[in-house]
């Protein structure tokens, strides 16, 4: 097992994350409180270096505009499992007090992306089906998380 396998699975076997599964089955279940929580999201990922982010930013983007979108009910195409794995993986990066607690300096966001990076790995058929049907459509106006064509 590499260290990145190692730190991914403390992650998702820690309280935390179990936590963050629970809250998203909730959320999945009320699209308003959903939109707030992708809210949350663009304003953290807004406020916090790309470094540890840097090779899943994309990614990212395009999996808060599919939530985003599947708030709104303007796209449903979205197997139930993938959307709760998203959705665990963004309450888990919105939530200060996870497994490395956000405001350690340097080490903070490492759960996070550790965790993210996983997620969207796993789910990446499903983002690419979402920006697929996305090039499709013509409202993309959720600012900085607009396809790359779009920014």
């Amino acid at each position: 097992m590499t260290d990145d396998e190692g730190r991914r699975d403390r992650v998702r076997n820690s309280r935390a994350y179990g936590r963050a599964r629970g809250k998203a089955r909730e959320y999945l279940h009320n699209p308003g409180e959903l939109d707030n929580l992708v809210a949350r999201a663009r304003r953290k990922a807004a406020g916090i270096s790309r470094g540890p982010f840097t090779n899943l930013w994309d990614s990212l983007m395009t999996a808060l505009r599919l939530l985003r979108a599947y708030a709104r009910g303007q796209y449903r195409d979205v197997p139930w499992q993938s959307l709760v794995l998203i959705v665990a993986a963004i309450v888990y990066f919105v939530m200060p007090l996870d497994l490395v607690p956000d405001f350690l300096a340097g080490f903070g966001f490492l759960d996070d992306a550790v965790l993210l990076g996983w997620t969207l790995k796993t789910v990446e058929d499903v983002l690419a089906d979402f920006e697929a049907w996305e090039s499709g459509h013509g409202d993309k106006s959720d600012g900085d998380t607009g396809p790359p064509s779009q920014r």
